[in-house]
């Protein structure tokens, strides 16, 4: 099934409301970039989904095998790196996961978040198909109550 997200971006800053048809949040991009930093910027939001992905996945394999943890925090940093040949990024990922669990269990879980689906997603081969226009009958995003 196709995963699909509306946005529509309006005139203050860089502010967009997007949506995927039931939740909504506000991106934008920072005062430095003129934006108004009312919402997360789009490189953030890139990070937020891969880490939700692999603390999501942490939680998963440790309740699928019984395994007690509680709190599961990470940190992930972006290094871009710009040069002839174009732009060079790292993403540095950090994970605590706390709880009762041995070091292999650890290493497990460790293993099983570097394998979630948007790590694999945007390690993999991922095209992006060129922009074209969307025609204005489609449906709004946000609807009147």
């Amino acid at each position: 099934m196709a995963t699909k997200i509306k946005i529509k971006n309006i005139p203050e800053g860089y502010q967009s409301i997007i949506s995927n048809g039931k939740h909504t949040i506000i991106g934008d991009e920072p005062v430095t970039s003129k934006g108004t930093d009312l919402g997360l910027s789009p490189t953030e939001l890139v990070l937020a989904g891969l880490a939700m992905c692999k603390v999501g996945t942490v939680r998963y394999i440790a309740r699928k095998n019984n395994w007690e943890i509680g709190n599961i925090n990470a940190e992930l940093i972006q290094n871009v790196q710009r040069d002839n040949s174009g732009l060079k990024a790292a993403i540095d990922v950090k994970i605590n996961i706390e709880g009762n669990i041995t070091g292999e269990q650890r290493e497990e879980l460790f293993r099983q978040a570097d394998n979630c689906y948007v790590h694999r997603l945007l390690n993999g081969e991922l095209k992006i198909n060129e922009a074209e226009e969307l025609l204005n009958n489609s449906e709004p995003i946000l609807k009147s109550a």
